[in-house]
């Protein structure tokens, strides 16, 4: 699918497994779903545009490329996305943050909004929204589409780890963003859970049951 990066670095595929496990504390998961963030952004952010300025070196001055235009804006869905936030403002410090809160309806698993903070002018920036899991693609797809409604147009989404469902879905919603994904795994289960997946990721990351 065009548009869609699958990320096989090993050491990606390293610290996925270790999130998966059962018994990864709430410290090391955070830990690791911060350093997972900073992998892929660095992948994610190749493409950031770059501008010529004037520098003076101990030895001359000279024209060298900087990040250009707006700030990066960084958009986690609320919750478990926040966990994936300190990790890209680790490679951009500069960026700014939005959020989007969604919840899932538990009988029809559809996504609903509850809060949507985006900063301005959101139009003007690289957006990065971040959630740990497709699933549905539900809250993903709703979430662009937010954004989209707000001005944005410059989006890219990433996550952990998918479903091929969830992918499928956002990809076909909205095609012209990048999706960068850390692993694809086999499928859902009956209650839209990712199999094998890593349970919930924001119980998991915010220490919660």
């Amino acid at each position: 699918m065009e548009n869609v990066f699958i990320l096989d670095h090993p050491l990606i595929q390293h610290k996925i497994s270790m999130l998966r496990d059962k018994n990864t504390g709430t410290n090391e998961f955070r830990a690791l779903t911060d350093e997972i963030a900073m992998l892929m952004g660095y992948e994610a952010l190749r493409d950031l545009p770059l501008e010529d300025v004037e520098v003076e070196t101990p030895i001359e001055k000279c024209m060298t490329p900087m990040l250009a235009g707006k700030k990066l804006a960084v958009v986690p869905i609320l919750r478990a996305g926040l966990g994936m936030v300190s990790g890209i403002l680790s490679l951009v410090p500069s960026a700014k943050v939005g959020h989007i809160g969604l919840y899932r309806d538990e009988v029809t698993h559809e996504p609903h909004e509850y809060f949507c903070k985006l900063p301005s002018p959101i139009e003007l920036r690289t957006i990065v929204v971040t959630d740990p899991m497709l699933a549905t693609g539900g809250s993903a797809v709703a979430a662009v589409d937010f954004i989209k409604q707000h001005g944005g147009k410059n989006i890219k989404f990433m996550c952990i780890i998918a479903a091929p469902e969830g992918l499928e879905k956002l990809h076909a919603a909205h095609p012209d963003i990048q999706i960068y994904v850390g692993h694809m795994d086999r499928c859902l289960n009956s209650a839209a859970y990712i199999c094998p997946g890593l349970g919930d990721a924001g119980d998991r990351i915010f220490g919660t049951k």
